[in-house]
């Protein structure tokens, strides 16, 4: 298992969808993946320490959890097939493990809830993990391909943006 960190939640541009990317604790790998509206402002909300009036549905689902006295111990992201991401969430029961089918969003919506770890099956990140293009300086030197420093202006601009705002 890869133990990860939330690096960023993005917003497409092309749909109501969002992009979560997932950064390894010991590398500049990433792992993006497609989330819905809702489970990206259920995770920013609770990143951003945002106080609602109700529970929302990933804060009920940890309240349950804690009232028939488990504790989440972890979650993963354990499989990539055509495209979907599988996860878990890993409860702790009197020292009984047990592991819940979910989405990726909602094992991470709920992960940042219980302050948990979030892990990645090594298969995961290597069929999907990306790497960051290289560094400013390399990006100065001349291209043959225009598009391709065209893209790099706009994955600039578009990590100079604050959505919190």
């Amino acid at each position: 298992m890869i133990e990860v960190v939330i690096d960023s939640i993005r917003i497409s541009l092309v749909s109501q969808h969002r992009i979560i990317v997932l950064k390894e604790m010991d590398n500049e790998r990433r792992l993006p993946i497609w989330i819905g509206p809702c489970e990206a402002d259920a995770i920013t909300m609770e990143l951003q320490d945002v106080k609602i009036a109700r529970p929302v549905t990933h804060d009920l689902l940890t309240e349950i959890i804690s009232e028939m006295g488990g504790s989440v111990s972890h979650v993963m992201i354990k499989a990539l097939e055509d495209g979907v991401f599988y996860a878990s969430i890993f409860i702790d029961k009197s020292q009984n493990m047990i592991e819940i089918d979910c989405r990726s969003s909602d094992a991470i919506a709920v992960a940042v809830r219980a302050d948990c770890p979030i892990f990645i099956a090594p298969d995961v990140i290597e069929e999907a993990g990306i790497y960051p293009e290289n560094s400013i300086e390399n990006e100065d030197a001349p291209s043959d391909d225009a598009d391709s420093s065209d893209m790099g202006a706009f994955a600039d601009f578009m990590d100079s943006l604050d959505f919190d705002e």
